[in-house]
């Protein structure tokens, strides 16, 4: 009788070890799959970041371009005015 009690309780055992194992099993199983998914995640965020770099850089030309344009059109606006200040001392 002791001999079934003792080989019980080895069985108990290797069922708790064996529930144990599985458990890990399908930790290890998601984990792996939410390490993949943070790496298409993480994959996908560089993306978009490129992206917005290469707005940010597209804003900055752009802004420095209408800053010169502003410029232009000031210098073209002042000749034009100093043109018909000297049309009018013309007096045709």
């Amino acid at each position: 009788m002791a001999k079934t009690a003792t080989r019980g309780a080895e069985l108990e055992t290797l069922d708790r070890l064996e529930e144990k194992i599985k458990r890990l099993v399908a930790m290890i199983e998601k984990m792996k799959s939410e390490q993949a998914r943070a790496a298409e995640d993480n994959q996908r965020l560089k993306s978009e970041i490129d992206a917005l770099r290469a707005r940010a850089a597209t804003g900055d030309s752009l802004s420095t371009e209408i800053a010169s344009l502003k410029e232009e059109r000031d210098v073209i606006r002042t000749r034009v005015s100093d043109m018909l200040h000297q049309l009018e001392a013309l007096n045709l």
